[in-house]
């Protein structure tokens, strides 16, 4: 554990996380949320500054949310592969910063980016995108999952709605699949997945990167009083990703759903910077490597299911920001 934030969680003490969730979370913010549609993105700004844009444009792999700003304008999410930036690791090239897809959908991988051998999230069309309060929008897409062939395997419409929150942001995402092709869509059993952010390298813990030993300050810790890289494949409510950096912490809490097939979620969270809930990696998460089955997933032909999830991007610590209590709130909510 990093000696920054042995002062919140001690290690190995029981009941962390009950005081996490007694926290105190600020009255509502007066900041003035805005979106601006373009023909390949969405652009989401707080009091006219960037928080985020959605992208799309017919070049783009899958949709995605690049980049994400904290309220002081601190970027979280690494830059490659939209940009280059020098001394930024160059792994994974199809972790686009924030974004939803699976390793194994029918068969097809929508989590790589190999032109000609896995599938295509492609954006279809804007619903809508309105403003919901001087604090709130809220923008809705319709995108058609294909495979190599180009033949469409599902549809899905994702619903995002983005706050304002003393500094903060909420971003929720409520993305509903349907198996709208005539037949069903299995959801198959790999730890390529599934609802993701790969965090900016100044927030990763200490690991390895070609060979080399990389130092970090970063922390992970989650709803059941864990925390460091040992988390990875456990089961849990929410997580936590935060880092320190001229004399603030900052971070990123990914929520889910009471409501989701499969709650609490396994978590793909890696010590490099990537951390992805994943209800559907079972046998590789449980280590149950002769039943590589186990944790597939089938949505029946013709049929509908929505997963949500919310994204706090917050400043100061996991208690200090509030994330229990951020995650109460979004679980009691009525859609």
């Amino acid at each position: 554990m990093r000696g920054w934030y042995r002062s919140v969680l001690r290690v190995g003490a029981p009941g962390v996380v009950a005081a996490l969730v007694c926290s105190h979370v600020p009255a509502a913010t007066e900041s003035k949320v805005t979106l601006s549609q373009m023909p390949d993105r969405v652009r989401v700004e707080v009091d006219g500054r960037l928080f985020t844009e959605y992208r799309f444009g017919p070049d783009a792999p899958k949709p995605f949310f690049h980049p994400i700003l904290s309220a002081d304008g601190t970027q979280l999410t690494r830059d490659f592969p939209m940009a280059n930036v020098p001394g930024e690791e160059q792994d994974h090239p199809h972790h686009r910063s924030l974004w939803f897809a699976h390793g194994s959908v029918n068969q097809v991988d929508f989590w790589l980016e190999k032109p000609g051998i896995t599938g295509r999230i492609v954006h279809d069309r804007m619903v809508e995108a309105v403003t919901l309060a001087p604090d709130a929008v809220r923008f809705v897409a319709r995108s058609r999952w294909l495979s190599p062939q180009g033949k469409a395997l599902l549809t899905d419409e994702t619903r995002v709605v983005i706050r304002a929150v003393p500094r903060g942001r909420l971003l929720d995402l409520a993305i509903t699949l349907h198996a709208s092709e005539g037949a069903p869509v299995v959801f198959g059993d790999t730890k390529e997945g599934t609802m993701a952010v790969r965090l900016a390298q100044w927030m990763t813990l200490p690991h390895r990167f070609q060979g080399k030993e990389v130092p970090g300050v970063g922390q992970m810790v989650n709803n059941e009083g864990g925390s460091g890289a040992g988390i990875w494949g456990q089961r849990s409510a929410w997580m936590d990703y935060l880092a320190p950096r001229q004399g603030k912490v900052y971070g990123i809490a990914i929520f889910d759903h009471p409501g989701n097939p499969r709650f609490p979620t396994w978590w793909h969270a890696r010590d490099y910077g990537l951390f992805a809930a994943n209800p559907f990696g079972k046998h590789d998460f449980e280590k149950l490597k002769d039943q590589p089955q186990a944790g597939d997933w089938t949505l029946p032909a013709g049929e509908k299911a929505t997963f949500r999830y919310r994204f706090y991007i917050h400043e100061g610590d996991t208690m200090a920001a509030g994330v229990g209590d951020q995650y109460r709130q979004f679980a009691e909510a009525k859609e």
